[in-house]
């Protein structure tokens, strides 16, 4: 029961990591708040790249944030829709620029937050980006706000996956088509074949299991890092 007593914001809870750490958190004593935008996993309706939303949003103060909504997409550079540019930087970055300002804004002296990047942002790849700009630029944010928030003891980490088995790959063509004939996790264990050394992508709950840790007592040290759980992708 490493939360017992605390209170944590969780958005983008509805499915994948999300939900993965907002169930660890209530499940280890945490009063949870779930934000997504859709309806699902006990979660509050609301738009991340909101402000107004933000603005109305009443609660008790916090001691925990997981900022983690985020869209994927693809596209090479000379053939991106700016329309598409923008809804990837809206959600991943937007979002989580109006989240963090509220989690400054509301955590108690003492508090962890943890933004949820992604190996994207330390890796470049042809055709991601929108998506890899967004994640770079998260974890850049998150070293500013691990600064301004040290005087308050304020802990400001973030964790940075590789290839997670989550819904965020529907919708990506080579995901799409190898689900279609052989299923979603024939498709999640041959990208993870070629992609990673180790041979596997990390499922949700190990990732959320990551992420407690960033949030609790174990990492009092740490502030302003990037946990990167990428199974070798970047080396």
């Amino acid at each position: 029961m490493r939360f017992q007593g605390k209170t944590a914001l969780v958005t983008g809870a509805a499915s994948g990591i999300g939900l993965a750490i907002a169930e660890l958190l209530s499940a280890e004593g945490a009063e949870t708040i779930r934000i997504d935008k859709a309806d699902g996993g006990g979660s509050l309706v609301g738009d991340v790249t909101d402000e107004a939303f933000w603005a109305r949003f009443d609660h008790p103060p916090i001691d925990l944030a997981v900022i983690n909504a985020g869209v994927s997409g693809s596209g090479m550079i000379a053939d991106l829709d700016f329309a598409e540019w923008r809804r990837i930087l809206s959600v991943n970055l937007d979002g989580a620029f109006l989240t963090l300002r509220h989690a400054m804004r509301t955590i108690r002296d003492g508090g962890a937050i943890v933004l949820v990047g992604s190996a994207a942002g330390v890796k470049a790849e042809p055709g991601i980006a929108a998506y890899a700009a967004s994640k770079a630029a998260v974890l850049q944010l998150t070293r500013v706000a691990a600064k301004e928030g040290a005087s308050r003891r304020i802990r400001v980490n973030a964790i940075a996956p590789g290839g997670v088995q989550t819904p965020i790959w529907r919708g990506i063509p080579f995901f799409d088509d190898i689900a279609r004939r052989d299923g979603e996790q024939a498709a999640f264990d041959r990208m993870a074949s070629f992609a990673t050394p180790l041979g596997r992508y990390a499922t949700a709950d190990e990732i959320a299991g990551q992420i407690a840790f960033l949030l609790s007592d174990s990492a009092a040290t740490m502030t302003g890092a990037v946990l990167l759980s990428d199974g070798g992708y970047t080396l």
